[in-house]
């Protein structure tokens, strides 16, 4: 990051003293920046943008330290930036310090160290946000665990609340999870977990399924590469209700979560992994009474009342100083490195969540 320049310098020319006014020179931060759509590891880049100007009311500027990348994320920079061929910062969530903050703003105060989600061109070393957004970080809490406070264990949050709908949750019921290795599977289980409802663990591979098991005893898995892993989950439910099925991945898997559904059960969706359609009946729908629901966190932010939305981020502090351990991370990567960091993000068999430091 370019030091900020004075509003103007001497030099001796000569036998002469000239003052040159500078200051209106730009200074420079780095970040992540693409113009077009593409594969992420070739279409982003760390490149220099200016600086961003003094917090405006209601305003903190914040130096990052680190940020995760998402699946997420990735997927935005496919689709290309809103205005194509406009170089755009990319990323929803980082991690910092604040080091200056707007009028009107009395917290978090300068020094204090938060993490925002959402907040739209976030990767980069230096940036402006809403007050509102930033979250402030437990001085107990490290800055991996810092770098993934928000995004991860508030969807979590969301998916068990909208699992819970359903009256069987909570009683005699069992949430299936797919993906259950993943951060935001990892984190359901524990969310889950704190309210003791049982739910049934379903990863893509006999390896991860043996390292799920050994993490969580208590917690039944299946690998979907068993030929017979659908009747696995209803031998296992033995006779309990299924009410709902968490799911990242869509496509095949999804219709076959569908299938192993009660009536009136909810398949929740939460992401996109695999491109293809769900295949889904009429008789799903109509017989069966089968609910489809999707959850995003950018609609808990618009429509969901500011005591909610405080008790929540109140949650997923106590989910992360609580459990600490359950934040792996993946790698490690400096801003130079975002297509690597952006390649590690779908390898198989990844456990944790990619970083990036800056």
């Amino acid at each position: 990051m370019s030091p900020p320049g004075n509003s103007e310098t001497c030099c001796l020319v000569g036998d002469l003293t000239v003052t040159v006014d500078i200051k209106d020179v730009t200074t420079m931060t780095r970040a992540i920046t693409y113009t077009s759509g593409g594969d992420p590891a070739d279409v982003l880049a760390a490149t220099e943008v200016p600086d961003p100007p003094s917090p405006g009311p209601g305003q903190i500027q914040i130096e990052v330290r680190a940020f995760p990348v998402h699946p997420g994320d990735l997927l935005g920079v496919r689709f290309g930036p809103r205005i194509p061929g406009q170089r755009t910062v990319a990323g929803l969530e980082a991690f910092g310090v604040v080091v200056a903050v707007g009028p009107g703003v009395d917290s978090p105060a300068v020094g204090t160290r938060v993490t925002v989600f959402p907040n739209p061109e976030s990767w980069a070393q230096r940036i402006n946000v809403a007050a509102e957004l930033a979250v402030p970080v437990p001085a107990s809490t490290s800055d991996e665990v810092a770098a993934q406070l928000v995004c991860n264990p508030l969807t979590a949050l969301l998916l068990y609340r909208v699992a819970q709908q359903h009256f069987s949750v909570g009683f005699d019921g069992v949430i299936v999870n797919n993906a259950a290795n993943s951060s935001v599977g990892r984190l359901f289980t524990v969310v889950a977990g704190r309210h003791h409802v049982p739910t049934i663990s379903v990863v893509r591979s006999a390896a991860r399924a043996r390292e799920l098991a050994a993490r969580y005893p208590d917690v039944p898995v299946v690998s979907t590469d068993s030929p017979d892993w659908v009747q696995q989950i209803r031998t296992i439910a033995d006779g309990r209700p299924i009410p709902a099925a968490v799911d990242p991945v869509g496509g095949t898997i999804a219709g076959q979560l569908i299938s192993l559904l009660t009536s009136g059960g909810t398949l929740i969706s939460y992401g996109q992994i695999d491109p293809e359609s769900i295949p889904l009946t009429s008789s799903d729908l109509v017989g069966r009474e089968i609910g489809l629901r999707g959850v995003t966190i950018g609609r808990w932010l618009s429509g969901t009342a500011p005591e909610r939305r405080a008790s929540d981020v109140a949650t997923i502090i106590q989910i992360a100083t609580e459990h600490a351990a359950e934040f792996d991370v993946a790698g490690t990567y400096t801003l130079d490195q975002i297509s690597a960091a952006a390649q590690h993000v779908s390898t198989p068999g990844k456990v944790g969540t990619v970083i990036v430091t800056t």
